[in-house]
């Protein structure tokens, strides 16, 4: 510890160009921080400072050992308040912008809350690419690759998208066998609120270069409304695998032209850049990674990507 008070004076010292000024900000006298600098200096067999009855100036070796010095003392702080916030109750309001895929997330994060009661969620779910920080978001799910340089971020996994129907509606009205069978099909859309545009969906079949003209059956702007009219038979729908996994499993739903569909994505949770997110925020990504994809498809434990540095 007398190294690290010695590095601790010799720092101040060289941005105070005092030893009176220094011991102030120290609250020792100019005597001991003299002292400590004669010492340090004795023990690096250097002279740090230049000294006259008028000023103190760095040495070319003063110099140098201020750089190192500061990232020395720098370390050591960010090194206490990680520990410090390591060991902190996560509290607090937790602002989070989530696009919309409640089936996915809202058991997730109603776990979370029953796990960290000192929380308060505040949640906005909306397809909006939100800006992260000029908004005052503490974190944001989001699919895609991350690009914002000012976030940090942690893959949570990867999704695939299906084209899906119900027994009773394939029985009905046959079933597609190759991409262009589905001009003659009932779809169901999904339209981005942000832009008006329906998504698309991706098919392999198709001839290259050729767009299939997709039958607009019926358009919404949530998961839950085609899942729900796909089981009741009312056409085919471009979904998610994450939000039909049960319906699959029971056989309320089948695939539609499985090994045609192309199309997949990844979630991440961003938040703004931070070698130390503050303990809410660490809880929710560490939550968020163990939970949201379970066995698979993230990287759990704590393996955090900082973006920023």
């Amino acid at each position: 510890m007398d190294s690290l008070n010695g590095f601790t004076v010799f720092v101040q010292v060289a941005e105070t160009r005092s030893f009176a000024a220094a011991g102030r900000l120290l609250g020792i006298s100019a005597s001991a921080v003299g002292k400590s600098v004669v010492r340090l200096e004795e023990k690096l067999g250097v002279r740090l400072f230049h000294r006259s009855t008028r000023s103190i100036t760095l040495t070319a070796e003063g110099a140098m050992f201020l750089q190192r010095s500061r990232r020395i003392l720098a370390e050591i702080e960010a090194a206490q308040l990680e520990l410090s916030q390591a060991s902190a109750t996560p509290r607090g309001r937790l602002r989070v912008s989530l696009p919309m895929v409640s089936p996915l997330m809202l058991p997730v994060l109603g776990q979370f809350m029953a796990d960290f009661p000192d929380i308060e969620l505040d949640l906005d779910f909306s397809d909006r690419l939100v800006d992260v920080i000029e908004e005052g978001f503490d974190a944001v799910i989001r699919t895609g690759e991350p690009s914002d340089s000012r976030l940090s971020a942690r893959r949570l996994g990867a999704f695939r998208l299906m084209l899906v129907a119900s027994p009773d509606y394939l029985a009905r009205h046959g079933v597609p066998q190759v991409p262009a069978d589905l001009r003659g099909h009932k779809c169901l859309h999904y339209r981005f609120p942000s832009s008006g545009k329906l998504e698309a969906w991706v098919l392999q079949g198709a001839p290259a270069g050729a767009e299939v003209a997709l039958p607009v059956t019926m358009i919404c702007n949530n998961i839950e409304t085609r899942v729900c009219f796909a089981v009741r038979g009312l056409g085919i729908a471009y979904l998610p695998d994450f939000a039909i996994r049960e319906e699959l499993a029971e056989g309320s739903l089948v695939p539609v032209l499985s090994g045609q569909v192309g199309d997949g994505n990844v979630f991440h949770v961003l938040w703004p850049g931070s070698k130390h997110p503050s303990p809410k925020v660490r809880a929710l990504v560490d939550y968020l990674g163990v939970h949201v994809f379970p066995g698979g498809g993230s990287c759990g434990g704590m393996a955090w990507a900082f973006l920023c540095s």
